[in-house]
């Protein structure tokens, strides 16, 4: 069956290829296992506090029928990237591990080569969760899956149009934890590490080496960091930048530290998604502080929808609906597992408080930002046929076309105009 993609995000009223236009900055911020219902911005009746998100909200706009092309990690990060579906690639179902191999060859177009080739410095801080191909010791050596963690990595995130990386394989609760910076990783594991779920059912994480730099409660602080000195840094200089900021949160290992942990008064998740948004609100900051945030263009996907209830059944007993009263969760065909809050932010050109009910997809972002630094069709990239809309304007298109959805097993889900249908998987 021949998919046929709408672009539901971006038409702005300049053209940002005129001189007295210069190009924004962008930076992606991917959270990773946020509910619909998990944000005041998407949900109303939100029992977490989440203000920072709000005022991004308020100063932007926010699709309020969004989704993720797959109700799991890796098959959404590789369609943000690629403005591709999963299925497409050689990973038809589920998830990468910490130790896969590079999904995303080099010859395939991405969103950071799309702004390389438009003059953008490109820089991935975060969780990769894309695979890249570590360098294998021989069987004799008896080192854990054959890896040599002394020798460099290859095929990460700078074969795919990114100029620099620093981040690490899998999701948080995969090993090895071990920090890559473009190819070299930062410190040998000198130990093994992992919590049990039956020891903590919010904070466990499986069992593998560690590095001596690589904290697991401090990951997410370490990453905002990374990300506030890369954006001073390069607000010293004249070439528009591009950050990757793929989160590792709220997801597993879900680990608040103070301020934020007991904060919410309901239970570790909602703890860890405060933390997410006090984080932002410290990102935000630091665009005002460089003098850059007028012209930054700041998007947040959620690249899937909320946890399973094992997690948020606390939730429940303080009135709050993580789904957003859509039926499901992460991994589900339900709506519930791929309807996730998008909201986008540049005060230079979109106008604040919007709200559109326009149809999006993440697999949008990649020719949104084509269209937006004027750069033409590439062929292995997003699909030809894409076109935009006017949703920056808060306009709505006349007909919404189908989209496609997949959950953890190797069914699709076809969402056209409010309708819902489950398909078998077609390629």
């Amino acid at each position: 069956m021949k998919i046929i993609l709408l672009l539901a995000l971006t038409t702005v009223s300049c053209s940002l290829g005129a001189k007295h236009h210069p190009k924004p900055n962008v930076i992606f911020v991917l959270a990773d296992d946020l509910g619909i219902g998990d944000i005041s911005a998407t949900n109303p009746d939100c029992k977490i506090k989440t203000p920072h998100l709000q005022k991004m909200a308020d100063e932007g706009i926010t699709f309020m029928d969004a989704h993720s092309s797959s109700a799991v990690c890796t098959p959404t990060r590789y369609g943000v990237l690629t403005g591709r579906y999963n299925w497409r690639s050689r990973l038809a179902r589920g998830v990468l591990s910490g130790t896969s191999n590079h999904l995303i060859p080099a010859g395939r177009s991405t969103v950071a080569h799309v702004l390389q080739e438009a003059g953008y410095h490109t820089q991935m801080i975060g969780k990769w969760h894309l695979g890249w191909d570590w360098a294998k010791a021989d069987k004799s050596e008896k080192k854990w899956n054959n890896i040599d963690f002394s020798k460099p990595v290859k095929n990460g995130p700078d074969i795919n149009g990114f100029s620099h990386y620093y981040g690490h394989c899998g999701s948080l609760d995969m090993p090895p934890y071990v920090w890559v910076d473009t190819g070299k990783v930062t410190a040998q594991p000198d130990r093994k590490e992992g919590v049990a779920k039956a020891e903590d059912r919010y904070g466990w994480y499986r069992n593998g080496p560690i590095g001596p730099d690589f904290h697991i409660d401090d990951v997410l602080p370490h990453l905002f960091k990374k990300s506030v000195a890369y954006v001073k840094a390069q607000a010293e200089k004249k070439k528009p930048f591009f950050l990757y900021l793929p989160l590792p949160a709220p997801h597993t290992p879900i680990v608040p530290v103070p301020p934020y942990k007991g904060a919410s008064r309901m239970n570790a998740y909602a703890d860890f998604v405060m933390q997410v948004d006090g984080h932002m609100g410290e990102l935000f900051a630091a665009l005002k502080e460089a003098g850059v945030d007028e012209n930054t263009l700041v998007f947040l996907p959620v690249i899937m929808a909320v946890l399973p209830k094992g997690i948020s059944t606390k939730l429940s007993e303080f009135a709050h609906d993580p789904s957003g009263g859509f039926r499901g969760h992460k991994a589900d065909i339900y709506e519930g597992g791929h309807r996730v809050p998008l909201i986008a932010r540049w005060p230079k050109e979109v106008k604040a408080g919007q709200k559109t009910k326009a149809l999006a997809c993440l697999t949008d972002l990649y020719d949104t930002m084509r269209e937006i630094t004027g750069q033409t069709q590439n062929r292995s990239g997003g699909r030809g046929f894409i076109q935009s809309g006017p949703a920056f304007k808060g306009e709505m298109r006349k007909k919404q076309h189908a989209r496609p959805y997949q959950s953890f097993d190797k069914r699709s889900l076809l969402y056209q105009a409010g309708r819902l249908e489950t398909l078998p998987l077609c390629r």
